[in-house]
């Protein structure tokens, strides 16, 4: 009888023992992948904002294009540097309004 009660304590003592181990097992488990989900919803969201910004300086690269473009026609150049800075041509008055 007396062997009995030590199976049977054993055997209680190896389920507590087990229980403890899977259920620290299952909160390793469950801090490590939200850990990682975190990391991947802040990574979406900074890859939206990048990608935000891209179209941005997309945009911004085709409007220099653009200006570079018309910087190669001299008669642009000309009107430009006359309402830019005031040049005029010979025989010319400038009259500033404001």
């Amino acid at each position: 009888m007396a062997r009995k009660k030590k199976q049977k304590y054993y055997t209680k003592k190896k389920i507590i023992i087990y229980a403890i181990f899977s259920i620290a097992a299952i909160i390793f488990t469950t801090f490590t992948t939200g850990k990682y989900w975190v990391e991947i919803i802040d990574k979406y969201q900074e890859k939206q904002e990048l990608e935000k910004k891209l179209v941005k300086l997309k945009e911004k690269a085709e409007e220099l294009q653009v200006d570079a473009d018309k910087l190669q026609n001299s008669d642009y150049i000309a009107r430009y540097a006359r309402e830019k800075y005031n040049y005029s041509k010979e025989g010319e008055f400038i009259l500033r309004i404001p």
